[in-house]
């Protein structure tokens, strides 16, 4: 018996893909700085080669009113918002974060609110309904730019070894890998990728009205699905020959090296593994996977990219314009063309490149059974701890219950004052 477990899905499609036409309405710019421009940028590793193309792009166009000083520094976009609390006065002028650090930047006042062209940055993003923009705003207001769209994660295979129907089940999937000595991959140690199966089996995960802890029931005992049920089904999988546990390095390493031949992950990998596989490429919605005997079907986060302005910038007003130019429809699209993210600016998301790539459908696909990820950051560390146990097999034997107990206390806890995790660390 077959039972798709789902409540409440984000439709991402009309999201991503439904224009909402508005009256544009540009706000006037604040005077142009002195004649030299200093700016820096933190950016992503796997685009930043994309980054220092647009941004000559912005010199050129720009060369008449001032002459720019430009530095790109690499940070990595899961710990930009760590980097940036830090100390924000040094932060760059521009960064790009996932939506999930929005609010603590935004409590913390190291996003400048956008006031150029901020209407029509909105309509041309779908309009203040649309979840980039709603991820990006507080109080009517607009405090970074969109750049991505569909933030998720879904399953790539290489056509070549498996057909239509093998991938409606990761059972299968896991047979047919280990049947030809290769692997199928998931990161088992990101509690982003560990959400599928808890979620697909109908135990909840979300931030408290507090904004601030996390509510969570991954270990029910109650439920139609017991949290011991999804440990258990978790462990067969990580224990299967065709199974690999991994984080995105090493699954990218797989694909080169031909031994990976199917894998949870998202569009941001889409180039490589096209590359790699050729004709071969293929992309679907994530499979259904096995818990207490029932098929269900497996659920992902989604999510979307945003480049903030440091409101510590002294270059506001040049900042606010080359953060335009990043997140423009033309730059969305070279960046989709680069890396295969999915744009967030409706026009960018209409193009043809975009409606013809199989990891768009799929994210289109998935979109069904895909979550807005909105966690407090108690809920990563102890979700790594618990997905790490499970991927080595529980080599302690301790009991699944008391694994899960421990789990959700940490991912419910109430956060450390800033200055008690700082003495943490320094000790």
């Amino acid at each position: 018996m077959i039972k798709i477990k789902a409540s409440s899905p984000i439709k991402f499609a009309a999201a991503v893909f439904s224009a909402l036409y508005l009256t544009a309405c540009s706000q006037s710019p604040v005077s142009a700085p002195e004649s030299e421009v200093k700016l820096s940028v933190w950016w992503s590793s796997e685009d930043v080669h994309i980054i220092n193309e647009i941004i000559e792009e912005f010199k050129t166009e720009n060369a008449d009113k001032a002459s720019f000083n430009i530095t790109v520094s690499t940070e990595n976009i899961s710990t930009c918002k760590e980097t940036v609390l830090s100390n924000p006065k040094a932060a760059a002028d521009i960064y790009v974060f996932a939506d999930d650090q929005f609010d603590d930047l935004w409590r913390a006042g190291a996003l400048l609110e956008v006031t150029e062209n901020s209407d029509k940055i909105i309509e041309a993003n779908g309009g203040v309904n649309n979840g980039a923009c709603i991820s990006a705003m507080r109080d009517g207001k607009l405090f970074a730019y969109p750049e991505t769209a569909g933030n998720g994660y879904f399953l790539y295979y290489n056509s070549a070894y498996f057909t239509e129907e093998d991938i409606k089940s990761l059972d299968r999937i896991l047979d047919v890998s280990a049947k030809n000595g290769k692997k199928t991959c998931m990161d088992f140690s990101s509690g982003w990728y560990i959400f599928s199966f808890f979620k697909g089996a109908g135990l909840e995960l979300g931030l408290n009205d507090d904004k601030i802890t996390n509510y969570c029931t991954w270990n029910s005992s109650e439920s139609e699905y017991k949290g011991t049920d999804v440990a258990e089904a978790m462990l067969n999988i990580a224990g299967h020959k065709g199974f690999i546990n991994c984080d995105n390095t090493g699954f990218i390493n797989g694909i080169k090296d031909g031994s990976i031949i199917a894998g949870v992950s998202g569009a941001w990998n889409a180039t490589v593994i096209e590359e790699n596989w050729g004709e071969n490429y293929a992309a679907s919605k994530l499979p259904c996977y096995t818990v207490a005997g029932d098929s269900v079907q497996m659920c992902s986060f989604l999510g979307y990219k945003l480049v903030g302005v440091n409101a510590y910038s002294s270059n506001q007003h040049w900042a606010m314009r080359l953060a335009e130019k990043i997140t423009d429809e033309q730059s969305q699209i070279k960046r989709f063309k680069a890396v295969g993210e999915c744009p967030s600016n409706i026009n960018a998301a209409r193009s043809q490149e975009v409606q013809n790539s199989p990891a768009i459908a799929a994210l289109f696909e998935q979109s069904e059974f895909s979550y807005i990820q909105s966690v407090a950051d108690t809920f990563w560390n102890p979700a790594y701890i618990f997905g790490v146990t499970i991927a080595g097999g529980n080599p302690d034997n301790k009991s699944l219950q008391e694994l899960l107990d421990i789990m959700v206390a940490g991912i419910t806890e109430m956060p450390k004052p800033k200055e008690e995790q700082t003495s943490e660390k320094t000790q």
